[in-house]
């Protein structure tokens, strides 16, 4: 089973979401993070796609997904995935997200718990200014939106953003692999996009994510080490968390067989609880 299986669907509307997906049994949604793509998922959809139902979104402004006008809030994010679910005929899944994509859903299971099964959020924060420190908020700054708003290219702040994001050990591969997502992102919405996460903050609701919730964070991740999900863990009642080692911010990509064994291990524990509105479970 290969990548040419992937099956690619759209959500119609304004605006069109591109999605991917692979595989059979209940539904497994992945999101990925601020400079990325559906793509980012590849090795994860494949792995999954024996037991679940696989489906990686571009999210609004992003890969094949259309661009918006207007400012950007989260909650467009929650509004874009609510209509994926609907197209899908999906009643309740698992979701996987990574960092930008862990905050959408964060904010998704504010306004439509009953569609959430399980939450697997990796490598983020919940609170801008409250996770971050101001040296921290100054470096995601300064690394994207400055350099883009003085005239520079995508392809410019890229080995820079890359080298601040991955861990010590990370291969070439996966490095040419992150060069190519961010160079193919939409500046405008991307920078729409960094605005809307410097004033995130779920702070005040981390007790409420009372579903079942796995928790994932490189060892070297240095925008967002462990000890943020540690606070998160110690918030959820129903939060347990995996450092996955030799990985910074994009554990999924620089350690796929270890991201891979933990996220199966949890899916497996809750397979059943995802559904399709055709009561399809398995």
């Amino acid at each position: 089973m290969g990548v040419a299986s992937l099956t690619e669907g759209w959500v119609s509307g304004n605006p069109q979401i591109g999605y991917d997906e692979i595989g059979s049994g209940p539904p497994l949604i992945f999101l990925h993070g601020i400079g990325g793509n559906r793509t980012n998922w590849i090795d994860q959809q494949l792995s999954m796609a024996d037991i679940c139902t696989t489906i990686s979104w571009d999210a609004r402004g992003y890969g094949k997904s259309d661009d918006h006008d207007g400012a950007l809030n989260f909650s467009d994010f929650s509004g874009d995935l609510v209509r994926l679910l609907t197209s899908c005929d999906i009643n309740k899944a698992h979701f996987v997200g990574l960092s930008m994509g862990a905050r959408i859903l964060m904010d998704f299971f504010s306004i439509a718990p009953d569609r959430v099964a399980t939450l697997t959020l990796c490598d983020c924060f919940y609170s801008f200014q409250g996770a971050l420190s101001p040296k921290k908020q100054q470096e995601f700054i300064a690394l994207r939106q400055e350099p883009l708003k003085q005239g520079k290219s995508l392809e410019d702040i890229a080995p820079d953003l890359i080298n601040s994001l991955v861990g010590p050990n990370c291969s070439e591969d996966v490095k040419v692999k992150l060069y190519k997502s961010i160079s193919d992102l939409h500046v405008e919405s991307y920078l729409k996009t960094i605005a809307a996460s410097m004033t995130f903050d779920v702070s005040s609701r981390l007790a409420e994510f009372d579903v079942p919730v796995q928790l994932i964070y490189g060892e070297h991740d240095k925008l967002t080490p462990p000890s943020i999900g540690n606070d998160m863990m110690n918030q959820m009642p129903r939060a347990r968390m995996q450092i996955i080692e030799e990985a910074g911010h994009l554990s999924n990509m620089e350690q796929p067989d270890a991201f891979n064994n933990t996220l199966r291990l949890f899916i497996n524990e809750h397979l059943t609880l995802a559904s399709f509105k055709n009561n399809q479970s398995v």
